[in-house]
């Protein structure tokens, strides 16, 4: 009988113990269990409730501030039963730091327990529902998370101390304390300590642990200086950083014998607040006008219009432009042959259709603006009915180039390449219409500058912009001997000529899949009926004038254009009918891994978790956006990269109108796509470039 008591005693106590710590979660880099500090409950009782976490070598996990990189655990704990409650916040312990790489980490190794507390309501035995959240990592991060339950029995007045009471005790004595001495800031970082017992021969190290994260650089060196009653650190301030708020976070002093002291400080700012300007979309007035900032004065728009001549310049080598270089490349080898004055003229009028097309181009934008409109630029790309008119219109250049029709010089609306005043004109113009859709380095400090000064300077920049894109021809033309030294004309040309359609027929492609995105395929069913009905129309209209040349059968001429005129009318007619319709739902396909949606409210949430973040602005008629994504983003180091860093891609789609993408590309000073930026974890947005490598982007997402 008394060996059976024992047992049971026994038994009894060994399920006491077990009650006071859930069912463990394992992975291979931590065990996770949910503890409590007592192995039953009272009426009323105070419940100490913690996530345990045993963590393997070489692993960590993250403090309340995980630093430059890393999460926030989380702990939401629920009870019910005979007695009812809800966790409060977790209580921190002091972390190590973990500096690496140029980025310093917040952190917990070997083990640790996060402990919050639960205020039970009423009398009688409780069921803990816990769902946790953390983040551990060595080499790689992995996110991990559980759900426990824990039972506890009844008891009939405040039950004791349990088992796992230790572990409470243990990270209570690594919770800061409440600071004995006074602290303050200055505004250029210098955080103070004053008081009784601050001496060299107390404190030989001292440190500081920001609460919040996007405050000051965490990995910059923090100078000590400690006299009789004061104590120094030098912080460095991040330029983003708001400093009209205490700085608040932990100081650990440690003394010559290694003992360390966390002290919980809350300092206030003397000497003036240094408040981080207002984002730029916050200053921007009603009109729609930049920030008074932001606007250049004086000398200022000297280097905006440098910028817009090299953007200009620099648009020359964009894909977006490849087809009509490629005919100008034709009017190049024509000019071989012909005299200085043809030379000059021809440069001259293909420079009058480029920069009259940027000024227009820029009266309608700044106008938009002024009017309160979020027209950016390729803005006129996210209408369906510009992107098939200009489909059309290559087409038509292509069959033109090939010889199914020719137009006569001097008739309006010649598009010849090099044929007379009008073709040079057309091709300049032609060249700003395709142009649009990509976005030169340089041009979007000159966009925004144009957009948010005097409407006049505005259109001077535009005008700037359009000389850039000129000027190579303006050069080959204007300097002796260069077009004398290019090939004479021959019958070569004829070939090269009909070789030079088939860029046109490529870039027609990609407008096809354009229209797809912005409004189905019944839309593109359309464009693309349009696109034979025309083919018929340049076919007969070069009939007839073959016929008119061979024969001179006037009727059948006449005939001839009627036909291709009413194809023409057709073609105009079903587009304004499909432009009416609704649009039809474009069809998902499979979501991008790994993409999500861009949103501010998105991009918010993930910076207050201290997550990195790439945003991806783009827009499927940007050819530039597309080249980027397919040797730059969609390669397997890049994506590797952004896997094992964790890092969110927020993509917008600029393809539509979209009035929080152009909002947000206004706020950073851009009005076109493609813009690219990184956050890291609780820093400001880094800028890349508009033209991307896998190297680029690797380094940017690596600092």
């Amino acid at each position: 009988m008394s060996a059976l008591l024992l047992a049971g005693f026994l038994g009894l106590g060994s399920a006491s113990a077990l009650a006071a710590e859930s069912a463990p979660v394992t992975s291979g880099n931590d065990t996770a269990t949910l503890v409590t500090d007592r192995d039953a409950v009272g009426p009323d009782q105070h419940l100490r409730v913690g996530l345990r976490l045993q963590l393997k070598p070489g692993w960590h996990t993250y403090w309340i501030n995980p630093g430059d990189a890393g999460d926030t655990p989380t702990l939401d704990v629920t009870a019910d039963g005979g007695a009812t409650g809800k966790g409060g916040p977790i209580h921190w312990p002091v972390p190590v730091r973990i500096s690496e790489g140029g980025l310093m980490s917040y952190a917990y190794v070997n083990e640790v327990t996060l402990p919050e507390d639960v205020v039970l309501k009423g009398s009688g035995g409780t069921t803990l529902h816990a769902h946790a959240e953390w983040l551990v990592c060595a080499q790689v991060c992995i996110p991990e998370s559980g759900d426990f339950t824990l039972t506890l029995p009844a008891s009939a007045q405040d039950a004791p101390e349990g088992a796992q009471a230790a572990l409470f005790h243990k990270a209570d004595a690594a919770m800061p304390v409440a600071s004995p001495f006074a602290a303050s800031v200055s505004a250029d970082g210098v955080l103070t300590l004053s008081g009784k017992g601050l001496s060299a021969a107390s404190v030989s190290q001292a440190w500081f642990l920001p609460q919040d994260g996007g405050v000051i650089d965490q990995v910059a060196d923090q100078p000590l200086h400690v006299s009789d009653g004061q104590l120094t650190l030098g912080l460095k301030f991040l330029k983003s950083a708001h400093r009209d708020k205490p700085l608040v976070g932990v100081v650990v002093l440690k003394d010559a014998a290694g003992q360390e002291s966390p002290l919980q400080i809350e300092a206030r700012l003397v000497g003036g607040a240094a408040a981080a300007a207002p984002a730029p979309a916050q200053a921007a007035s009603a009109s729609g006008q930049a920030p008074a900032s932001d606007v250049p004065t004086g000398a200022g728009w000297l280097r905006v219009l440098l910028f817009a001549f090299v953007g200009g310049l620099i648009l020359n080598l964009m894909p977006c432009v490849f087809p009509v270089l490629a005919m100008k490349a034709l009017s190049l080898a024509k000019m071989g042959g012909a005299g200085r004055g043809v030379q000059l003229q021809s440069a001259l009028f293909y420079t009058i259709g480029v920069m009259g097309a940027f000024a227009a181009l820029g009266i309608v934008m700044i106008g938009l603006r002024l009017a309160g409109s979020a027209a950016g630029w390729g803005f006129q790309f996210q209408s369906p009915g510009f992107v098939v008119a200009v489909c059309w219109l290559l087409f038509l250049m292509g069959l033109n180039l090939l010889g199914v029709f020719e137009v006569s010089a001097g008739r309006l609306g010649q598009v010849q390449t090099g044929s007379g005043r009008g073709g040079d004109m057309m091709t300049g113009l032609l060249a700003v219409i395709v142009a649009t859709p990509c976005t030169a380095p340089f041009m979007g400090v000159a966009i925004a500058g144009a957009l948010g000064g005097p409407p006049v300077m505005g259109v001077l920049v535009f005008l700037s912009m359009g000389l850039g894109l000129a000027f190579p021809y303006i050069l080959v033309a204007g300097v002796p001997g260069v077009a004398s030294r290019m090939p004479k004309p021959g019958a070569w040309m004829g070939i090269l000529k009909q070789v030079l359609a088939f860029p046109l027929f490529a870039t027609c492609v990609w407008l096809l899949w354009v229209a797809a995105i912005q409004r189905g395929v019944t839309f593109v069913a359309l464009t693309a009926g349009g696109v034979v009905l025309l083919g018929f129309a340049g076919w007969i209209y070069g009939v007839g004038q073959r016929r008119s040349m061979l024969e001179g059968g006037r009727g059948t001429v006449v005939f001839c254009r009627v036909v291709a005129a009413l194809c023409v009318v057709v073609c105009g007619a079903a587009l304004a009918q499909g432009l009416r319709a609704a649009p039809a739902p474009v069809a998902a396909g499979v979501a991008e891994a790994g993409v999500e949606p861009f949103s501010e409210a998105r991009l918010a949430e993930l910076r207050a978790q201290g997550k990195p973040v790439f945003i991806d602005m783009t827009a499927s008629w940007c050819i530039t956006c597309m080249v980027n994504e397919r040797v730059a983003l969609d390669v397997p180091s890049v994506q590797e990269a952004f896997r094992s860093r964790g890092i969110v891609f927020l993509k917008g789609d600029w393809t539509n109108r979209n009035a929080a993408i152009a909002a947000f590309l206004k706020a950073h000073g851009r009005d076109g796509v493609p813009f690219y930026m990184y956050y890291a974890p609780h820093q400001e947005g880094v800028v890349l470039p508009q033209i991307l490598t896998p190297g680029i982007v690797t380094s940017t997402i690596g600092k």
